[in-house]
């Protein structure tokens, strides 16, 4: 049987067909992101875009994939959220934690704001954000707004009694006044065994910041590096901006080897960021 060479064409020509299309499917893929959905428990899904939350129900407000406008569903029966982290909670946390508190927020509040209804669902972007928008309020002097997302942070999360973030903010709002042993003291406490890595990488940055403007600049080395070191599952960017702070520090005292590894590292780790940037320049003026 003969059949027609451009039904069936070459086999180098049927491999270049076929790499074009992996190619172009691959970056259909990589373009279209993917909407945060909220996952039930008998495993349909809906985007969050398309739920309210009243009381402990939620809420369908639009027409979508098979549900209708009004239907509502226990909260409880929500199983996981799925999605991808929002790229601006990135960028945020890299802001903040580069002293541009107030930039942060920007990115942060709408997140914080758009996906509350999320806040008991596992799986959440909504407590990362949160948290750090304390932590930005914290930092901005603001305890009102402080003391309010830590209320919301604390009765979304399942254990009882204050987040520890919420101990972290009132740390970061001692007055300047306070003394030296106490302000110590208040980070110390939240840099044990018995907390999350994020909160005690956080009050490690926080206290290595505090001590380098005290001028005791080998100290606040030491808590700069115990992020990377005992910390890392803290977060990427918090790993990342201590990395750089950290190398800072070695240039000044002509460890260049040693703050160049640092670097590459916190370049690594914070791809697309303003920290990256600032580490690729100090890299560029080490070379």
């Amino acid at each position: 049987m003969n059949f027609h060479p451009m039904i069936f064409p070459s086999h180098p020509f049927r491999s270049a067909l076929l790499a074009g299309a992996v190619a172009t499917l691959l970056l259909s893929w990589a373009s279209a992101a993917e909407p945060i959905r909220i996952v039930f428990q008998n495993g349909r899904s809906v985007p969050l875009v398309a739920v309210g939350l009243q009381g402990d129900k939620l809420i369908i407000t639009g027409a979508a994939e098979g549900f209708t406008a009004g239907q509502s569903f226990p909260l409880a029966t929500a199983d996981h959220v799925f999605g991808e982290k929002p790229a601006e909670l990135y960028q945020a946390v890299a802001l903040l934690l580069m002293d541009k508190p107030a930039v942060a927020l920007q990115l942060l509040e709408p997140i914080v704001t758009g996906q509350r209804i999320t806040a008991k669902i596992p799986g959440n972007f909504w407590l990362e954000a949160a948290r750090a928008a304390l932590v930005a309020y914290a930092v901005s002097g603001d305890a009102a707004k402080c003391g309010e997302i830590g209320k919301e942070i604390s009765a979304a999360t399942p254990a009882s009694g204050n987040d520890p973030f919420v101990l972290l903010g009132k740390a970061l709002l001692m007055p300047s006044s306070a003394k030296v042993d106490d302000r110590e003291a208040a980070f110390r406490d939240l840099m044990t065994d018995q907390l999350p890595a994020d909160v005690c990488g956080y009050a490690s940055f926080y206290r290595a910041k505090w001590l380098k403007s005290l001028k005791r600049d080998a100290e606040a080395l030491e808590a700069y590096l115990v992020i990377p070191c005992v910390y890392p599952s803290g977060g990427m960017i918090l790993n990342a901006v201590a990395e750089l702070k950290a190398s800072e520090l070695l240039v000044s005292s002509d460890r260049r080897d040693e703050a160049t590894a640092l670097l590459k590292s916190s370049v690594r780790d914070s791809t697309g960021t303003r920290v990256a940037v600032e580490a690729n320049k100090l890299l560029d003026s080490l070379k």
